[in-house]
């Protein structure tokens, strides 16, 4: 049984897998496993997400029914048993977030990698998978190119963002190749650029937006963002920027609007400005009485002379419109949408015009928030597939 890609979805299907007896390798084209599980880790691994299922599986959007089993078979609840088997118990955040006792993705793979050697999984780095072969499946190797067979094979190489870190999208010409459709890889979790002014760039890119609500898409996210020197990300944003990124591609920008005050109506806020200390600048009159950051204060001033009345400036302070005209690289987003589609795959998330191959994880054409739920899908997916290969196996009269 041959798993290629060493990152979440792999690992839990060769664990599931040589768990049940079959002989497992797993094939990695960097020189060592999970690398962007690790990068994913360094400010908190975050496994998933304590919101009741109905609503968690609504976070899928359009693939909702699709993964939806899946995440049932292998629950939030259960992902948490698993890492507290590990010896990594988990705890609730106050975001309702699941991270590891431990906050941090290295103790959780070492453990983890330990279970898989006593289950006898072996593995084969920098092993390059470059498509399929009449006998087999075709890899380039330190030793040259080679051509391996197996009765089944899982394919788990991930996305298209952080190539550096293992997942380049290569796998995408390689399956197109061979007449199955792949939807185009695109950024998902990602910032945007804007066409800020000479002045605020130099001034704010590195500040962070705290406390804020932004509107964008038809929808409303409430928390962080960051101004970088191209334009914004983080937190708020990446919640809204699959709505934000279709936008974008149907019209070429979109404009959002940023809520600066949230703890406070328009009507509120204009009286206190209106009772603001004459004499003063209104840059410190929105830092003080509207309690603006000096790059909130920046960014309030960016769209040009601030109006003259309260009740304006209150209203401009509470929706401050930033336009949007496009998005960051694919390679600089958390993860990315596009991939295998539905109808390319079975129940048991095997090809459909390729019987004994499977595909997990990112490859497959979903996407989600960040908060736990990528990887909730890209373990739970990973399992799936793991139990169809077995269903497969098992089968007295496969070909």
């Amino acid at each position: 049984m041959h798993i290629v890609g060493a990152g979440p979805a792999g690992l839990i299907a060769a664990e599931t897998l040589a768990g049940r007896g079959f002989s497992v390798t797993v094939f990695e084209r960097m020189p060592s496993p999970a690398r962007k599980f690790l990068m994913a880790g360094r400010g908190g691994l975050n496994l998933t997400h304590t919101e009741p299922l109905p609503g968690f599986l609504r976070r899928y959007g359009e693939a909702q029914e699709w993964l939806t089993p899946a995440i049932q078979a292998f629950s939030p609840k259960r992902l948490r048993n698993w890492s507290e088997e590990l010896g990594e118990p988990t705890f609730v955040g106050s975001s309702r977030r699941v991270f590891p006792r431990s906050y941090k993705a290295t103790p959780l793979l070492r453990a983890w990698l330990r279970r898989l050697e006593r289950l006898g999984v072996t593995f084969a780095f920098r092993h390059q998978w470059l498509g399929f072969a009449p006998d087999g499946l075709r890899f380039a190797t330190p030793e040259g190119e080679r051509t391996l067979a197996a009765d089944a094979t899982l394919l788990a190489l991930g996305g298209g963002s952080w190539p550096r870190l293992g997942s380049d999208g290569g796998w995408v010409g390689a399956l197109r190749a061979e007449g199955i459709a792949v939807a185009d890889l695109r950024p998902a979790n990602c910032g945007f650029t804007v066409a800020w002014s000479d002045v605020f760039r130099s001034r704010a890119a590195g500040e962070p937006l705290k406390r804020i609500a932004i509107h964008g898409g038809g929808l409303t996210a409430a928390g962080e963002a960051m101004i970088t020197e191209a334009g914004i990300e983080g937190g708020a944003i990446y919640a809204l920027s699959a709505a934000l990124r279709d936008a974008i591609e149907r019209d070429g920008a979109v404009t959002i609007h940023i809520d600066m005050q949230t703890d406070m109506s328009v009507s509120e806020l204009a009286w206190r400005l209106e009772r603001a200390r004459a004499g003063q600048s209104l840059t410190t009159t929105l830092r003080k009485v509207a309690g603006l950051s000096p790059a909130g204060a920046l960014l309030v001033r960016e769209g040009g002379p601030l109006p003259s009345s309260s009740e304006a400036l209150a209203a401009l302070v509470k929706a401050v419109p930033v336009r949007l005209t496009g998005t960051q690289p694919l390679a600089r987003a958390i993860s990315s949408a596009g991939g295998i589609p539905r109808d390319e795959i079975d129940d048991d998330y095997m090809l459909v015009k390729r019987p004994g191959v499977f595909a997990a994880g990112e490859m497959l054409d979903w996407e989600a928030p960040t908060g736990g739920y990528l990887l909730q899908a890209t373990f739970a997916t990973g399992r799936a597939a793991a139990e169809g290969i077995t269903r497969y196996l098992e089968q007295p009269d496969r070909p």
